[in-house]
């Protein structure tokens, strides 16, 4: 059995955790494909739903005129699009586990003088901040191509620091999801699921408009809340319980992915 590393002190974790960091984000440049199929993806999911679907989806949305679909359908499916690209990084950092798992990188250091959760935190750290990165970038493209959101500066900020939280609490599901596939392949095809629960919430249609036995999910689901917190931050739509569920889920899912990491990781570690 392979020695475990010895505890560390709450700085050490935290240098770390930034050395972690630093790996990880010179691990993005060098692999730059991962990152522009992440913004590609849904920059042409937009443009592909507003340009060919946006009038007649939009002239369908209640008290909007059809001669304004297109616009109308613009600024309801953005704050969607915003989600699926969070949730499309988690590919990203899932693969990149996975890629550390059966390398044997993860298992090296588990033999260090490392902190176990800053292994781990570096992934996730790293992951936020591309998904920080590919939401600003997507939003450029959708204020290029004529979204305006009505929000504030409190409201701008509020709704960054939720996307922040979204993307932190994704990430440690991610890191997760690598570290319990046994491929790469399947490291890359686990995360789909995410990015298919805006299409299953309000994210491009209201849920209203679904039928009776997936409106219940689609209500309930942690991505309709996520959406629609952002939807009523940047454009002024009744936010109700929206940003409480919202905060809510973040803790739940990012809580729940750090256990889920964690045994995982301690489990390989016993192991090793």
């Amino acid at each position: 059995m392979t020695a475990l590393a010895t505890p560390r002190s709450t700085s050490h974790v935290v240098v770390d955790a930034i050395t972690m960091l630093r790996r990880n984000l010179l691990h993005v440049v060098r692999y730059p494909g991962l990152s522009m199929f992440t913004i590609l993806g849904p920059v042409v999911i937009l443009l592909l739903t507003v340009f060919v679907f946006g009038g007649t989806l939009g002239a369908g949305l209640p008290g909007v005129d059809p001669a304004g679909g297109r616009d109308a359908y613009l600024a309801y499916v953005m704050p969607g699009i915003l989600l699926i690209t969070i949730a499309g990084t988690v590919s990203g950092v899932a693969i990149t586990v996975a890629m550390d798992m059966t390398e044997g990188i993860t298992a090296r250091f588990r033999t260090m003088a490392i902190s176990r959760a800053s292994v781990l935190a570096g992934h996730v750290l790293g992951n936020t901040i591309q998904a920080i990165i590919a939401v600003a970038l997507v939003l450029g493209v959708g204020l290029a191509v004529g979204f305006r959101p009505s929000a504030t500066s409190i409201e701008w900020l509020a709704a960054a620091g939720l996307i922040v939280l979204i993307s932190f609490a994704l990430s440690w599901v991610g890191v997760a999801m690598g570290m319990q596939s046994k491929t790469v392949e399947t490291a890359s095809n686990l995360p789909l699921i995410l990015t298919v629960l805006p299409l299953l919430g309000s994210g491009f249609v209201p849920t209203g408009s679904m039928p009776v036995w997936l409106q219940w999910f689609a209500q309930y689901q942690p991505f309709t809340p996520f959406i629609e917190t952002v939807r009523g931050l940047l454009l002024g739509t009744p936010l109700g319980w929206n940003p409480v569920l919202a905060i809510g889920w973040s803790v739940v899912i990012a809580v729940g992915g750090y256990a889920w990491s964690m045994a995982i990781y301690e489990r390989k570690s016993v192991r090793a």
